[in-house]
């Protein structure tokens, strides 16, 4: 018979591509506005370190953001994560086509989200995370919910979290 209810460990052993939003996931949520309209926004290193791991594990990435933001398409080559849609309104279209150009099965993602447009592909995925200070129903549809906030190193504790359960995390 079918697991019906699988565990947390066996959802993240299925995990081969991590699907992040980006703002208020990567980053605190904030924007920041400079001079001439420039967009700023701040990265947790520990996230960026994370996501190096996670590719060194063989694993896929992915940004999927309802924002347009040079500074992503920067973060994104920075860190090599393989897929990245930007300005997405409706992110379960955007979501099914990664699925698709990846490859892959809804089982064998990790989607981390913090608001109400992460919810369709939260809800579609293997592995639902939320961020701490995510809102009520992020939290409420997650599979796991993270200690850290977002842009405070969330990105990274999922990525321990499911390298671990795979035994796939070296110090």
């Amino acid at each position: 018979m079918e697991n019906v209810h699988p565990t947390l460990a066996e959802r993240c052993r299925g995990v081969r591509l991590l699907v992040l939003d980006v703002d208020g996931v990567l980053t605190e949520g904030g924007v920041v506005y400079g001079t001439g309209g420039l967009e700023v926004k701040r990265f947790h290193v520990r996230d960026g370190s994370g996501l190096k791991a996670w590719r060194r594990a063989g694993r896929r990435s992915a940004f999927l953001t309802g924002r347009s933001s040079p500074v992503v398409d920067l973060r994104a080559v920075e860190l090599g994560v393989d897929f990245v849609f930007q300005g997405v309104s409706d992110k379960l279209p955007a979501y099914r086509r990664l699925l698709e150009d990846a490859a892959l099965p809804p089982s064998a993602v990790c989607y981390v989200g913090d608001d109400l447009p992460d919810l369709p592909p939260m809800r579609d995925c293997g592995l639902a995370a939320a961020v701490g200070d995510g809102c009520r129903e992020a939290r409420a549809a997650a599979h796991y919910v993270t200690r850290a906030s977002g842009g405070g190193g969330a990105a990274r504790e999922v990525i321990e979290l499911i390298l671990r359960c795979q035994g796939e995390w070296v110090v």
